[in-house]
């Protein structure tokens, strides 16, 4: 008979994802009905995929890990295809001047939200099959890395350059985990400089971002018009919010507040109590999760549970330290709380694969 899964983590995935479509409905009501004349909008569709999202994570959580070993190939073929499809006009959408989306109606499908799961699993397996070739630089981690920055190139293109910096860290994360030799890691700091430093040259509108993550102020009403409205959401936000429904900033001031800086709105209705809950549960999923790879029954289990809950504290350690102006606006969403379809379902199939893993472990390890 299977074991239960880690019912901590599951409650506070639930949590999340209830209390991110409650405040999507808040921070979207009034641009949904200026803009589709249907405040609940936004609320309808994201409610949507949460049940799916649910269903889809109960659903995952009874696969046997071992599916993903025998599939990942496969999966990462998937993924590079559909990222290749995106970057084909008249295939891939156009939203927020990239090419990043699959239009069917009015929902969207980011295939850079899968190939970050694709890519997590496959470098799993590679590591527990390479493990031995992993002192080796040429013969053990390049390879994978190769991989990486093939996927990185494809999402680059279209352009994303907040999923392909999570990409890239997830996987130099995990060789970091399997015992890469340090000095790997401090030639990858010099090439990640370079790097941004090239990609920061070829598209100046990346220099106009971290102008205005300098000084916000000095183009107000330019690149520095979202972070600015960012903080004065939060900052009269107080101790306990000024209460459901009456954030101030979502009036046409914050643009789109339900997606990367809904976290705004909560700190603007919650103040720095709701603040203060979301970050505990996120802190909660993230020791599930370790607890979880550490006592997973092999090193395919214990790298995909590692991968996948360290990209999802990532990713949301970025949301937030944009939405509080430490670094400059990547477009990333809050997991589980922003609006968006294919990063909920990601999120959650995420989770239960993690669950998944937790059933396979003595019930006394965890």
């Amino acid at each position: 008979m299977p074991k239960k899964f880690d019912k901590i983590l599951f409650i506070s995935v639930l949590i999340l994802s209830v209390f991110g479509l409650i405040m999507i409905y808040s921070a979207s009501s009034i641009w949904a009905n200026y803009k589709f004349q249907d405040s609940f909008h936004y609320l309808k569709y994201q409610g949507i995929f949460l049940i799916a999202g649910i269903l889809l994570m109960i659903f995952v959580s009874k696969i046997h890990y071992s599916f993903y070993l025998e599939k990942a190939n496969f999966i990462l073929i998937l993924c590079f295809i559909l990222l290749v499809l995106v970057l084909i006009p008249g295939i891939g959408s156009i939203r927020n001047g990239s090419r990043s989306w699959f239009g069917i109606g009015s929902l969207g499908i980011q295939p850079s939200e899968f190939a970050k799961l694709g890519l997590i699993i496959f470098t799993s397996k590679y590591l527990q099959n390479s493990n031995r070739f992993l002192k080796s630089l040429k013969q053990g981690v390049f390879p994978i890395l190769g991989i990486t920055l093939f996927f990185f190139g494809l999402i680059m293109l279209q352009p994303d350059l907040g999923t392909g910096v999570i990409l890239v860290v997830s996987i130099v994360s995990l060789l970091f985990i399997a015992g890469v030799h340090m000095k790997f890691f401090i030639g990858c700091g010099f090439l990640g400089i370079a790097g941004i430093i090239v990609l920061i040259l070829i598209a100046p509108y990346r220099m106009d971002r971290i102008i205005s993550f300098v000084d916000p102020w000095k183009d107000a009403l330019g690149t520095g018009f979202q972070i600015i409205q960012s903080l004065y959401a939060i900052g009269p936000g107080g101790l306990l919010g000024n209460g459901y429904l009456n954030s101030i900033q979502k009036h046409f001031y914050l643009p789109e507040p339900q997606t990367d800086f809904i976290f705004s709105i909560i700190s603007e209705e919650f103040g720095v109590l709701g603040a203060f809950i979301v970050c505990s549960l996120f802190l909660i999923i993230l020791y599930r999760g370790i607890q979880i790879a550490l006592h997973a029954p092999d090193l395919f289990s214990k790298y995909l549970a590692f991968g996948m809950i360290f990209q999802i504290i990532f990713q949301a350690l970025m949301n937030l330290m944009v939405v509080v102006g430490l670094i400059p606006v990547t477009g990333v969403t809050l997991p589980f709380l922003s609006y968006g379809g294919s990063s909920l379902l990601v999120s959650m199939v995420s989770m239960g694969i993690i669950l998944n893993i937790s059933r396979n472990i003595e019930e006394s390890s965890v």
